[in-house]
C-alpha cells in the first residue's frame, strides 16, 4: 500500500489535537451511558426477552433511492471547524448516497425504548443503519430484529481485525461489524499516587480509602473486579462467580474505599481530585491528559481490562440496506479508517489503518489506546454476552449497590 498524502488526513489530524486541547470535558460517547445508566435501569430490565421474532426484511430501494440515514452517539465522527463531517463529505462525494446523519444515541437503553415496538413488528424506526454497543447488539440479535448484511457488498470487510471477527453474539459477522472500540482499565493521578497502580486490587489500599471512582457500567466494573479474582469474563463463569465480584464490590463501596460510581462524571471528580484513581475507560484519559495536563496515567490491569465494541447494524425495517452496506465498506478503507481515528481516538477495527497513520503521525499510531497491537489485545476481554434472565438478575444486584451508595 502506498502510504497515504490526503491533506484531510492531515487536516483531521491537527483539527483533532487542536480540538481536545480546547474542548473541556465535555459527555464522551462512553461516558454519556454511564451518565444514564441508573435512570435507564428499568428499561434495561423489561427489554430482556428470549423470544426470537420471525420477521421479514423490508424491501431494499438502495437501487433507486441514494439515500442513507445513520444514527451514532455524539462526537464519534471527524469534524471541521464549519461542523461537517469530512469522512463522510468524501462517502457522499464518492457514491452519490446522500447521507442524514444523526447524533441521536445517547444511551442503549434510551435509544431501544424510543423504537423497540417498532422492532419488534419490523417496521421502519428511522434509521437504515445504528451503532449501538455489542452488548445490546446481542440483544437484537437474539430478538431476530436485525437483517443479514451481505458481504458481497462489503469487500472491505476483509481487513476486520480478526479479534473482532467471531462475536459469540455473531459468528462470522453476518448481522453486524465493528464501528469503533475501547478498553476499561485503571488510572491514577501521577502526582498523588506517584508508584502507579497494576491491579484493581491496588485500589483497595488503604491509602486511596476515599479516593476511589468506579464506573456505572455494570460490564466493565465488573468484568474487571471479576478478572482481578481470576475469572475469565469471557468463558462460561455463572452466579457464583458474579455473587463473588459483587462482594468485594459491596464491601469497598460499604467501607467507603470507593468514593464514586459514576459515568463521565469521574473525568470531573478526577480533575477537582477528588478522587486520586479509578476504573475507568481509555479513550476519556487521552482526551483528559490532552485537556487538563498530563496528569493522568491509564494502564490495562496486570489480570486484564475489558474490551468494548460498538457496532453498524440494519434493523428488519430498514429499507436502505445496501446503501448502509456501502457506508460499512467505505469506513473499512484503512486510510479512511485513520482519519476517522485521528478525531475520535478510540480502537479502529480495520486492519491497515494503523499503516496509513504512520506515514502521517508515527507519534498518534503508536498509541496503543488507537491501534493496539496483538500483544495488548491479548491483555483485554469482551464480557460474556448475557442470556435474558443474567442479564435481569446481574444489573439488578448492581444497581442494588449504586441506589444505595
Amino acid at each position: 500500500m502506498t502510504p497515504p498524502q490526503d491533506p484531510m488526513i492531515l487536516q483531521a489530524i491537527r483539527h483533532s489535537q487542536a480540538l481536545q486541547r480546547a474542548r473541556s470535558l465535555q459527555l464522551s460517547r462512553r461516558g454519556l451511558f454511564g451518565a444514564a445508566g441508573i435512570g435507564a435501569t428499568a428499561l434495561a430490565l423489561a427489554a430482556c426477552s428470549s423470544d426470537q421474532k420471525s420477521l421479514t426484511p423490508a424491501k431494499d430501494v438502495s437501487a433507486t433511492e441514494k439515500t442513507l440515514t445513520w444514527d451514532n452517539w455524539p462526537s464519534y465522527m471527524d469534524e471541521d471547524d464549519s461542523g461537517n463531517y469530512p469522512t463522510l463529505m468524501g462517502f457522499e462525494d464518492e457514491s452519490g448516497i446522500t447521507v442524514t446523519y444523526n447524533v441521536s444515541v445517547d444511551d442503549n437503553n434510551s435509544y431501544y425504548a424510543k423504537v423497540k415496538d417498532q422492532l419488534a413488528l419490523g417496521q421502519d424506526i428511522g434509521a437504515d443503519t445504528v451503532c449501538l454497543t455489542d452488548w445490546m447488539v446481542a440483544r437484537l440479535v437474539r430478538q431476530g430484529y436485525l437483517q443479514e448484511l451481505d458481504h458481497a457488498n462489503i469487500p472491505n470487510i476483509s481487513n476486520l481485525s480478526p479479534s473482532f471477527a467471531n462475536p459469540d453474539f455473531d459468528e462470522g459477522r453476518k448481522m453486524s461489524l465493528p464501528w469503533q472500540g475501547g478498553f476499561a482499565g485503571i488510572c491514577w493521578n501521577k502526582e498523588k499516587v506517584p508508584n502507579g497502580l497494576t491491579s484493581v486490587d491496588e485500589l483497595w489500599d488503604t491509602a486511596l480509602k476515599g479516593r476511589v471512582g468506579v464506573l456505572s457500567e455494570m460490564r466493565d466494573t465488573m468484568g474487571l473486579i471479576m478478572l482481578s479474582q481470576g475469572t475469565d469474563i469471557t468463558g462460561e463463569w455463572g452466579d457464583d462467580q458474579f455473587a463473588n465480584a459483587m462482594d468485594a464490590f459491596t464491601e469497598q463501596v460499604t467501607n467507603g474505599q470507593i468514593r464514586n460510581i459514576k459515568g463521565n462524571a469521574y473525568l470531573n471528580d478526577l480533575q477537582s481530585e477528588d478522587t486520586y484513581a479509578a476504573i475507568c475507560w481509555s479513550g476519556d484519559i487521552t482526551s483528559l491528559n490532552a485537556t487538563a495536563g498530563d496528569k493522568w496515567e491509564f494502564a490495562i490491569p496486570d489480570a486484564g481490562g475489558t474490551l468494548w465494541n460498538d457496532t453498524f447494524i440494519v434493523p428488519m425495517g430498514a429499507t436502505h440496506k445496501a446503501n448502509a452496506e456501502a457506508v460499512m465498506n467505505y469506513y473499512y478503507e484503512p486510510e479512511v479508517a485513520a482519519e476517522l481515528a485521528a478525531w475520535v481516538n478510540y480502537v479502529t477495527p480495520v486492519v491497515g489503518a494503523k499503516e496509513a497513520m504512520d506515514a502521517i503521525d508515527p507519534e498518534l499510531a503508536a498509541n496503543q489506546l488507537i491501534f493496539p497491537d496483538d500483544d495488548t489485545l491479548s491483555t483485554v476481554h469482551v464480557f460474556r454476552t448475557l442470556t435474558p434472565q443474567e442479564e435481569n438478575d446481574y444489573q439488578a444486584q448492581f444497581q442494588k449497590v449504586l441506589l444505595g451508595s
